[in-house]
Formats: C-alpha cells, structure tokens, sequence
C-alpha cells in the first residue's frame, strides 16, 4: 500500500491518506486512519442473524474507525475512537484462517469500508467459506464494483430514508440517495439469496434496519423501500430492536432512550402488513449492552 488521494467512500475527502499507521498521530479525512488495517477484535461472533452466526459463530473482524460514525454507535469505542491494533495485511490474512480453523461459517469483515484497499489485497486468494461484507449502507458504487468476485455476502445497513434525520445523526444528507443506491448494486452483484442445506446463508443481501425510538415514519418507510424494490426471495430483511443509547445519543434528548414497546409493536406489525416474508425479526432482550463485544484486541496479535 502507497500513500494516495482517497475517495474510496462517499464522503469523497480526496485527502492523502498514509500507508502506515502511526499512534497518536493525527490523520486526515473523516475516518482518521491510515490504509493500513487496524483491528480491535477478531472472534467467532454469535449475535449476528441466524444465517450468518449458524451454530459455530461468524468469524468478524472488527476494523477500527468508520465513515460513517453514527451518534448512537453501540460500537463508538472503535468507530468514533482509535482502539485497534494495526496489522499487516499478510497478518489479516492469517486471521481469516485462524477463524476458519476455529469452526467459523464465514468470515465477517464488520465496518471495512476504510480498509478497503488492503481488504482486496488480502482477498486476492479465494477462502473456502463466504466473505461478508458488513457495513453501514453508506457506500460509493465504484467501491462496490471494486469489490466484485471477492466478496459473496452484503450486509449493510439502510438506516434512514429521511435525509434530516440522516444530516443529524450522521452527518450524511445524502444517505437515503447513496445507501439505497449501494444496495441495488449489491444485489446486482451477488443476486438472491442462497442458503446451503443447514440454513447458512452462502451468498446475497441482508438488509439490516435499526429502529430509533420516535423515528417509526423513518421505520415504514425503510420497510416501504424494500418491498417496492425487492421481490420474495430475492434479499433478506433484519428489524432490529437492539437500539440502546450510546456513543453521543445524549446529545440528542430525542433518542436518548431505549424503544418502548409500544413502537416496536408497531414497526414489526408493519413489516408483517408490508408482506415481506424474508427475513428476522429481533426479541426485547436483544436492547442490551451486555450484547456489545469487547474490543480489547482478542484474536488480533498472533499467539
């Protein structure tokens, strides 16, 4: 990796990004690192959707920083901060098969999008099990066509489909026009859905939603999306009820609380009218911090 202008995400920064991360040290753009990768945890993960944990766990590797960086981040300590590790890109690989060998369905690439370029680089061999992609939805469709024949699962994120709500927890006016955007190409790529015959998902889309407490017209019309643009079969839809407070959320008094039954309720009775058949749906004991990894560095530094 050299250092080069980045516009690798839709924020399009254009900044000189440096090819070696130095701690401590300031850096450029909106997601503040450097091109080469930095982990904060690399485990079997069991709280993905069923078709991605399976029995034995997801192998995710949890990447330091984000272009996104929501407000209410339940992962602010890496996304908003700097906790990581820096590998190589040599070590990356050597992680997906450590994860492997611990039994993973897959390995699950969670926030990737500043890493992209060293990603690619370490996909360059194919791995016997599928990759995931696992993203917040706020990507550039040349990155996504960058990434075509290394990656067979797409999980991101379509977090809003109203743009002041995206401008203010965000920090992206644009996310409903690009998120949706992205998604589409995604689907383009990898086309439906195709699960083997334990139920674990091989390759297509799962579209993930997070409801923020009073924001359910922001939730109808994410669900109103999906289904004008996919058919049954096609993607998988996740409803999430896992919204706890966090990052700078008490910046924001509005959804500065967890989501009341009553919304949910609502939400999910929505999903069920809408008719979309393909998917999950969350319980109450998902809202839950004891639900948030630690990132401490675990599987990162080699034993």
């Amino acid at each position: 990796m050299s250092d080069s202008s980045c516009n690798a995400c839709p924020r399009r920064c254009g900044v000189i990004r440096s090819a070696v991360y130095t701690p401590n040290a300031p850096m450029p753009g909106y997601c503040h690192t450097s091109l080469q990768p930095v982990v904060a945890r690399a485990a079997l993960h069991h709280w993905e959707e069923p078709c991605i944990s399976g029995s034995r766990g997801s192998g995710a590797v949890f990447f330091t920083s984000c272009n996104l960086r929501c407000c209410f981040c339940q992962n602010a300590v890496i996304s908003n901060g700097h906790q990581g590790i820096p590998i190589t890109v040599e070590r990356l690989r050597e992680i997906y098969q450590e994860l492997i060998a611990q039994g993973a369905h897959n390995i699950n690439l969670v926030t990737p999008t500043p890493y992209t370029q060293a990603i690619l680089q370490s996909l360059q061999q194919p791995l016997p099990v599928p990759v995931v992609y696992n993203c917040g939805g706020y990507e550039s469709v040349e990155t996504i066509d960058a990434l075509n024949g290394h990656i067979q699962i797409y999980l991101p994120d379509l977090k809003y489909m109203d743009s002041s709500l995206s401008a203010s927890y965000s920090g992206a006016a644009d996310y409903p026009t690009i998120a949706t955007q992205a998604i589409l190409r995604m689907y383009d790529q990898v086309g439906p859905y195709q699960l083997d015959e334990d139920g674990i998902l091989q390759s297509g889309v799962v579209i993930r939603h997070l409801i923020l407490p009073g924001c359910l017209d922001n939730t109808k019309a994410v669900i109103d999306w999906v289904r004008s643009h996919f058919d049954d079969g096609q993607v998988l839809f996740s409803l999430m009820r896992q919204y706890v407070p966090c990052g700078t959320a008490d910046q924001h008094p509005e959804i500065n609380r967890p989501l009341t039954d009553a919304e949910y309720n609502e939400a999910e009775q929505y999903l069920f009218d809408s008719g979309i058949e393909d998917g999950f749906v969350q319980e109450k004991d998902s809202a839950s911090s004891a639900f948030i990894p630690s990132f401490q560095g675990e599987g990162v530094l080699p034993q």
